[in-house]
């Protein structure tokens, strides 16, 4: 069934709004999937915080004119799903990796991040990212080790005293 006018804009529109607060786009081929593993990526994509959505290619230009992911104008080809990820830049693409695992039929074609497209084959390294609540945790543990290091080698001077005292009174 064509879309009518109206329908093209609101399209536009609401893809263009997510793009614009999005982190990362990564576009997938998806001829071969049965309507219940989109069904299963959607799912998949709602609860990890993913925005999926197949779109026309050239609504999806359009869309993506003025924003960070203008870089992918030319590679919209085929049957693609756009999956924009609104919490963390990895959400997308770990979303794409760990379903392409398990169906073949789904193969990344571009991926996208802060303006800059990468190569197909980098989806893993960006799908490696931390989430935020990891990359908090790993600077708080790098802030925290130095002063544990110090409170480590502050205690270690007396417990070497005591050991020493102890070897002299074990000795005599």
């Amino acid at each position: 069934m064509p879309l009518n006018l109206e329908d093209k804009k609101s399209i536009v529109a609401e893809v263009s709004a997510i793009a614009a607060e999005a982190h990362s786009v990564v576009a997938a081929e998806y001829h071969g999937l049965t309507v219940d593993e989109m069904t299963a990526l959607r799912v998949s994509a709602r609860n990890s915080g993913v925005y999926l959505r197949v779109v026309k290619n050239t609504l999806a230009r359009r869309a993506f004119e003025g924003t960070d992911f203008e870089c992918m104008s030319e590679g919209l080809v085929g049957p693609l799903v756009l999956a924009f990820s609104q919490e963390d830049p990895g959400s997308a693409a770990r979303l794409v990796k760990d379903f392409a695992k398990d169906h073949d039929a789904l193969v990344t074609k571009m991926v996208s991040i802060g303006g800059e497209m990468l190569a197909p084959s980098e989806l893993g390294r960006l799908a490696s990212m931390p989430t935020k609540d990891q990359a908090i945790s790993i600077l708080m543990s790098v802030m925290k080790a130095p002063t544990e290091k110090l409170a480590r080698t502050l205690k270690e001077v007396p417990g070497k005293l005591v050991r020493t005292v102890e070897a002299i009174k074990q000795a005599k």
